[in-house]
Parts: structure tokens; C-alpha cells; sequence
């Protein structure tokens, strides 16, 4: 195996590694969004983790940030919360996760 061949599954390896931190990442966010957003609506119990997991699971290969945003800030407009809100909010959650995701990995 040349040098190149070892830089080449390198390369490959850390964006197989990045890859998974970023799907671990937004998984953990949106969920963590899911229970503030649920908290906002009154819900509890499992009621509160039905409406976060389906939040993560709910298109999980296409869902973007934005369609994220769009939901929870159409959920919680009757509450009175803005669309800059919630994304706010979630980049707090990204934040966290991420975090979370690194306290884990130690």
C-alpha cells in the first residue's frame, strides 16, 4: 500500500467519522428542540417524547434545518413565538448536542 493509498483512506475515514457526528448531532438537537417545543405547547410525558421523537424520525434522511424551524415555529405560533425564535432555539440545541456528543465521547 503506497502513501497515497494511507492518505486517501484517512481522508475517507475522518469524513465517514464527520458524516456521523453531523447525523448524531442533528438527531440530538432536534429532539432537543422537540421537548422545548413541546414544553412551549403544554405537552408532558409522552405526549412531550411522542412530539420530539417524531420531530427526529419524521423525514430523517431529508429533513433540513429550515423545514425543522418551519414546523416548530408553525406549531408554536399560536403561542406567540416567532420563526427567529425557534431557530434561535435550535442553535442553542446544536450547541448542546454537540456538546453533549463530546462529554460522551470522553
Amino acid at each position: 500500500m503506497t502513501t497515497f493509498d494511507k492518505r486517501e483512506q484517512g481522508f475517507e475515514a475522518k469524513f465517514a467519522h464527520d458524516e456521523e457526528l453531523i447525523f448524531r448531532a442533528t438527531a440530538r438537537s432536534n429532539k432537543l428542540l422537540g421537548l422545548w417545543a413541546a414544553s412551549q405547547l403544554g405537552l408532558s410525558g409522552d405526549a412531550a417524547a411522542s412530539y420530539a421523537t417524531a420531530l427526529v424520525t419524521d423525514h430523517l434522511q431529508t429533513q433540513t434545518m429550515n423545514e425543522v424551524v418551519e414546523k416548530v415555529s408553525g406549531d408554536l405560533a399560536a403561542k406567540g413565538l416567532a420563526r427567529e425564535q425557534v431557530a434561535q432555539k435550535l442553535q442553542e440545541c446544536l450547541h448542546q448536542a454537540l456538546a453533549q456528543l463530546e462529554a460522551d465521547k470522553q
